[in-house]
């Protein structure tokens, strides 16, 4: 009987994404591959200048402590880039700052034996010094899951079916730091949006290219015109009269980073003093280490499919695990304030510019050692309004959910069971997370209660605002 043209027919399974333009171990040439490499960090700027300045000014710092810390991120993020590109998972994932320490740097940041400095510069020394201990100590739980093999036991159990709301979770979960930080400044992250789907999406089927310069570099673009477009917003004076939330959001001359940062510095082990080490602190940055560690599997996978390679192995897993652990023991040694985590923002950008290369990430790690030691120049990159990123995530995040969907195709979609597991697995994991959210925003609190400062739990919810 033949089969009308309005039928719906299933598309044959793929287990490497085709249209991939260079995979995991191919590379584009010299030229290219810097500017996709510079494209990788201008993306991963955005959680490189957002958590220090949630941090630093809490633990008592200023503008100086901020850029000294943000270029401390950038060098250290160069340097575990580097490792996990050539002995850990060899996937091109970019590895820097992660969102999942904050809370526990916060809770450290907020106990009571530091109320009793009284200098903001001694206060930030100590409170820094305290959140080095606690990542050194979680750093060697980190280690013993991936060297250990404990977290290739685990992984072992990974199927597609499982692996797919692990990895949609993974991109959805960072929801809050895509549109309700571009809506900051509507007049400057809207028109980024708009303007990155047009360059990325529209713009390469328009003219039926191959190769679309726009497709490529579409981050690049977007960011440099809408940058542009928000420093004649702030030299015409349209912000001159608006509330300070809003000059902190949309104006290109508040971070306060370019006065701040030296010409030249490098950063070195143990600038700020010796580590000290407190047990409630190590246990709640130990926490944070497993969600770190998931966060960064997620990220994984999805990595593995952008750059067309085949299914990751545990053991493969496993070692990347191991060498995230090294990279959370060197931001403690340095002094970081936050641990590391493979970047969701970067391996979204691995499917936007289907260039899954390994060897453009590490040319991506080289940029952001060259502007970590030369202060200056990297403060200037790192003054881009925050919409602009958040307008950049909304596709970026997406990219990686959409890569878990994908994993659906090695599934039977007709199982019943199935159908459980994928809806009941992503629908929990939203909706636990919004209780946890809401019950915070209601009573100042978590569910169960363990005599933390209210002042702390609102801090938390208005670092969840993330303030520039």
């Amino acid at each position: 009987m033949a089969t009308k043209n309005d039928d719906f027919a299933p598309f044959p399974v793929k287990d490497q994404l085709p249209g991939v333009e260079f995979c995991v171990s191919s590379s584009p040439n010299w030229p290219e591959g810097i500017v996709l490499g510079f494209q990788h960090y201008i993306v991963m700027l955005g959680a490189t200048v957002i958590i220090p300045s949630i941090l630093v000014p809490l633990m008592g710092g200023g503008d100086v402590e901020k850029a000294e810390v943000i270029n401390t991120v950038l060098f250290v993020s160069g340097i575990n880039t580097l490792l996990q590109s050539l002995f850990g998972s060899r996937l091109p994932v970019v590895i820097g700052a992660s969102y999942a320490y904050v809370i526990p740097a916060l809770y450290i940041t907020f106990s009571y034996r530091f109320t009793y400095y009284l200098h903001p510069h001694l206060r930030f020394e100590e409170t820094m010094r305290a959140i080095q201990g606690a990542l050194i100590i979680a750093s060697i739980c980190h280690m013993i899951m991936g060297f250990f093999g404990l977290w290739r036991i685990l992984v072992r159990f990974l199927t597609p079916l499982s692996a797919a709301p692990l990895v949609i979770l993974t991109g959805v979960g960072l929801v809050a730091f895509a549109f309700p930080q571009l809506a900051r400044c509507i007049e400057v992250g809207l028109p980024a949006l708009i303007i990155l789907i047009i360059l990325s999406q529209y713009l390469p089927h328009l003219f039926k290219c191959k190769r679309s310069i726009c497709e490529q570099f579409a981050v690049l673009f977007t960011i440099a015109i809408v940058w542009a477009y928000a420093e004649i917003l702030t030299a015409a004076g349209a912000y001159d009269k608006r509330p300070d939330n809003t000059q902190l959001s949309c104006r290109t001359d508040r971070s306060g980073l370019i006065s701040a940062s030296p010409w030249v510095k490098i950063p070195y082990p143990l600038q700020w003093g010796r580590p000290s080490f407190h047990g409630s602190d190590a246990f709640a940055m130990m926490a944070a280490t497993y969600v770190a560690i998931v966060e960064t599997t997620g990220s994984f996978i999805a990595a593995s499919r952008f750059g067309s390679a085949t299914h990751i192995p545990p053991s493969v897993l496993s070692r990347g695990i191991g060498w995230q652990g090294i990279g959370v023991l060197l931001d403690g040694l340095f002094g970081t304030a936050t641990g590391s985590t493979a970047l969701v923002e970067n391996t979204g950008l691995l499917g936007l510019t289907k260039v899954g290369s390994r060897r453009v990430v590490q040319i991506s790690a080289g940029f952001m050692i060259f502007f970590s030691i030369f202060g200056k120049f990297g403060a200037v990159l790192a003054s881009i309004p925050l919409p602009i990123f958040a307008a950049v995530y909304c596709v970026l995040f997406a990219y990686v959910a959409s890569a878990g969907l994908g994993l659906l195709q090695f599934c039977n979609l007709n199982s019943f069971r199935t159908k459980f597991i994928l809806g009941f697995s992503i629908f929990i994991g939203l909706s636990v997370a919004q209780y946890f959210t809401e019950y915070l925003f209601i009573s100042g609190r978590g569910p169960v209660h363990t005599r933390t400062s209210a002042h702390f739990c609102w801090t938390v919810l208005i670092a969840m605002d993330m303030p520039r």
